[in-house]
């Protein structure tokens, strides 16, 4: 599993653009910036829909004015179900949807979890962490794909604010 320190592995997302689907590798999303990065199981999946993804869009901007570039949540969904969820939940401007399709970054994270005994296949389990240029500088796992509390959006804001208190 990846840790505090590892530089994340070179993976390639899709995302929606105004001219639809296009690709973004982690060099694109991560080098140079400061960046949320949070994984869900599923979009529309209760915890996510009604929990998880909800803090960050209504925290966006307290987060972004901590010094974060952006805020980029990943599924293992396609980019058409996350194009639709960011609109359904008012997730556009707020933060960016990155399609982990075939939940190859979820693999190379170590990340991943075996969901087929739902019907859902290989998903990613509920993380966030704190991207820096590449580097993971903290990161937040679930112990169960239920909960949505170390990963969520406001003790993330509590550790952005230790954070900064120790600069």
């Amino acid at each position: 599993m990846i840790k505090i320190g590892d530089q994340l592995p070179q993976a390639t997302f899709r995302v929606m653009t105004p001219d639809g689907p296009a690709a973004k590798t982690t060099d694109d999303l991560f080098k140079g910036r400061k960046v949320v990065l949070v994984a869900v199981p599923g979009a529309y999946t209760p915890t996510c829909d009604r929990n998880h993804l909800p803090g960050y869009v209504s925290r966006a901007d307290e987060i972004k004015a901590q010094g974060i570039d952006a805020i980029l949540v990943t599924s293992v969904n396609d980019v058409f179900v996350l194009k639709a969820w960011s609109a359904s939940t008012g997730a556009d401007g707020k933060v960016e949807m990155l399609s982990d399709g075939n939940g190859d970054f979820a693999k190379a994270l170590g990340l991943s979890f075996d969901g087929s005994g739902f019907g859902l296949g290989t998903r990613s389990q509920r993380y966030s962490m704190l991207v820096e240029d590449g580097v993971v500088k903290s990161l937040n796992v679930e112990d169960a794909p239920s909960k949505a509390e170390i990963s969520g959006a406001e003790n993330f804001l509590k550790q952005l604010g230790e954070g900064q208190q120790a600069a």
